[in-house]
């Protein structure tokens, strides 16, 4: 992490209490309290006081609601919800039914009680939402609403008075982080007895231990010092951060023993004595992770120091969740957009980029497939066509953290496997193609993944590139992501990148040759350009946009993201560039407006201190006119109204749409007031729907 371990830990004020397993509760008298619930519920269940042992429980993905218009150019699936809920939700089925058969829950379990049927899966749509239902399945119990608005409250708002969830569970990176704030405070307004869990990428980065020792370092913008110093109101009861698979499995179990028999509501009090009673029996969780409770009086944290944690040894993320994505990059011969998943083979980047937040230096450690990785990430393969995926999108930072070895295996065997006969597939894949279509759908099988410029040609022989990208595409890639973030040297020369300094070739140069490359070998090249890095001015930003344009129209390039560069609370250029202290992704009333609305997770306050307000909207109009179709557009190309382009407008019309009287409120990211949706308002008049449970 970029908190320096030596420094001294942030707490507001707030009392910070560790806690070890066991506690002030002996073994028999845990032992004592899971027997008597035991026998209770069995006999309340067979005289018909009560008609089940399950709660409700919704998982939320905290949207990062930057996309002007409320569009979301390429809707992908929650797959850290997914990956997060993967281990416990796995385990939650597999014990599910009668009560006497049950040995994982010991008495009420979360409504988590079966995956989706294979019909389900194939006509899921591409929408987030979900009809939670009388009986959902693992993956209606998931709220994803991709942008907050208006129409997005007032669904989660219906939804909790319908549910009435005794859990949820929020995932939230930092930009969401401040949504995430209000979706709990509706929890708070609506269901006030649930009990809320924060996990996610912003909760890994600011809320950090100190190793080996029972100290806290909360960065400024942390949900514990923002609640704790008063910046937002206490609307989680518990914090989960690091590898949590197993730990949230963990406090799933503590949370159904602290759960009244009689008015199944969580006794908050009882949490933190049922965690340590189930640490006792059971010993750590598996991976680094750490449980923190919230209370009127502090914050009570449980580390969980386990065995080394191996990512192929968990279930996969859509066992229980439908494959939702539809990226248009992979097309069927009609046009029709492809079913595409996602797949993860790593946690983390091996690079170590000062600017990035997926690096393996944040603390994070670069986890993989660990035992047989070839043969599970195969598996995965076979067990999302079974699922219905059309393609696949491999989102790790780097194929195969750029393993030449491990890529040239992995394409080998799914070559073998897209041509092999149904009857001669093997034993552990076929099992996972019981359908008459899967195979084909297997052969037709398209999909893509991400490499960076020095895995392509500075770190290879040229004819050892061009052997994995042999192997890739005859294995079914047609698609490649490449990283190049600036074309402009004053600014490469400033950047904390892993690159190949030694060589005579400018940056420039082996860019166009990395994604000729790529070219050569029969795939497209989408690229992402990285604006508000060091050295970053005026003419480096024209530089750029000019020489990508060049590459456009050398088609070389078929999709390109203009990106400006955001701050993530545990970046190194966080640090470097003075924000760490000043990060706001908590207040309610951002005034979130163009042309930050225009780029991925920017909103004021959190984007590069190099670039001013008119750099961003220059670089917003000129990579549209640059660029073109080709870029990744995450807004309107006209304006409104006319369909007349900005520059073709008269001054005093531009300004009037673009910053004019009521302009952030109607063209910005949300609909309506942005400031008012956003701020922590107790309730909204929804429409009365059926009485919850």
């Amino acid at each position: 992490m970029t908190n320096s371990v030596d420094e001294e830990p942030t707490s507001a004020g707030a009392d910070i209490r560790f806690h070890d397993a066991g506690g002030e509760t002996a073994p028999a008298i845990f032992q004592e309290l899971l027997s008597t619930r035991r026998r209770r519920l069995a006999a309340d269940l067979a005289a018909g006081r009560t008609a089940t042992r399950y709660f409700p429980v919704l998982s939320v993905l905290a949207p990062v609601m930057t996309q002007a218009e409320g569009e979301i150019t390429y809707p992908g699936d929650p797959m850290c919800l997914y990956a997060a809920l993967s281990f416990a939700v796995h385990r939650a089925v597999a014990d599910a039914g009668q009560l006497r058969h049950a040995e994982h829950y010991n008495d009420l379990a979360p409504e988590w009680t079966r995956f989706p049927d294979h019909a389900y899966r194939m006509t899921a749509g591409h929408d987030g939402y979900r009809e939670y239902g009388t009986d959902p399945n693992t993956d209606q119990t998931v709220f994803d609403p991709r942008i907050w608005d208006e129409a997005a409250r007032v669904r989660w708002i219906r939804l909790l008075r319908r549910v009435r969830p005794r859990v949820v569970l929020i995932s939230a990176v930092s930009p969401a982080h401040r949504y995430a704030l209000e979706i709990a405070g509706l929890v708070r307004t609506e269901v006030p007895e649930a009990f809320v869990v924060l996990g996610g990428r912003h909760a890994d980065e600011t809320v950090i231990r100190v190793p080996h020792r029972e100290r806290l370092v909360l960065a400024p913008s942390s949900p514990l010092a923002v609640i704790a110093d008063g910046r937002a109101p206490r609307v989680f009861d518990a914090v989960i951060t690091g590898e949590a698979y197993h730990s949230l499995d963990l406090l799933m179990r503590a949370l159904a023993l602290a759960t009244d028999l009689d008015r199944r509501w969580v006794d908050r009090d009882r949490v933190l004595p049922c965690l340590q009673g189930l640490l006792d029996k059971e010993g750590p969780s598996v991976g680094s992770s750490m449980i923190v409770l919230l209370s009127s009086s502090g914050f009570d944290v449980l580390p969980q120091d386990g065995s080394s944690l191996d990512l192929g040894s968990l279930p996969s993320p859509y066992e229980a969740f439908a494959i939702r994505s539809r990226f248009p990059i992979f097309t069927h011969a009609d046009g029709g957009i492809r079913r595409t998943a996602h797949v993860m083979v790593s946690n983390a980047c091996p690079y170590h980029c000062n600017f990035c937040s997926e690096s393996s230096a944040l603390g994070i450690g670069l986890k993989r497939f660990r035992e047989d990785p070839i043969g599970r990430a195969l598996e995965r393969v076979c067990e999302y066509v079974g699922y219905g995926a059309e393609a696949l999108f491999f989102d790790d930072s780097v194929f195969w953290s750029g393993r030449s070895r491990d890529i040239a295996e992995f394409c080998g065997q799914l070559r073998q496997l897209r041509r092999s006969e149904p009857t001669a597939l093997p034993g552990r894949f076929a099992r996972l193609l019981p359908e008459p279509d899967d195979p084909d759908r297997l052969r037709d099988l398209e999909w893509g993944a991400q490499l960076t410029v020095d895995t392509l040609i500075a770190l290879r022989e040229r004819h050892a590139a061009s052997e994995i990208l042999n192997r890739m595409r005859e294995a079914g890639c047609s698609y490649v992501y490449v990283g190049i973030e600036s074309m402009s040297t004053q600014v490469m020369d400033h950047i904390h990148k892993n690159l190949r300094r030694g060589t005579d070739r400018p940056w420039a140069h082996r860019v166009r040759e990395a994604v000729s490359l790529v070219k050569r070998h029969g795939m497209r090249v989408g690229t992402s350009v990285l604006f508000g890095l060091d050295g970053e001015t005026r003419g480096s930003i024209d530089e750029t946009i000019e020489a990508v344009g060049g590459l456009i129209d050398a088609r070389l390039i078929d999709l390109a993201s203009p990106n400006i560069l955001t701050y993530h609370p545990a970046t190194p250029i966080t640090r470097i560039h003075g924000m760490q202290d000043r990060l706001d992704y908590h207040s309610p009333r951002v005034d979130n407006r163009r042309p930050y609305t225009y780029f991925e997770e920017a909103f004021p306050g959190v984007v590069s201190v190099v670039l001013a307000e008119d750099d961003i909207w220059h670089i917003h109009r000129e990579t549209e006119r640059r660029w073109g179709t080709v870029r990744n557009d995450s807004s309107p190309l006209l304006g409104e109204g006319d369909g007349v382009a900005p520059e073709e407008e008269d001054g005093e019309a531009a300004r009037e749409r673009d910053d004019g009287p009521g302009g952030a409120e109607r063209d910005g990211g949300m609909p309506g007031d942005a400031r008012v949706v956003a701020g922590f308002v107790p309730g909204v008049a929804v429409p009365a729907e059926e009485p919850g449970r």
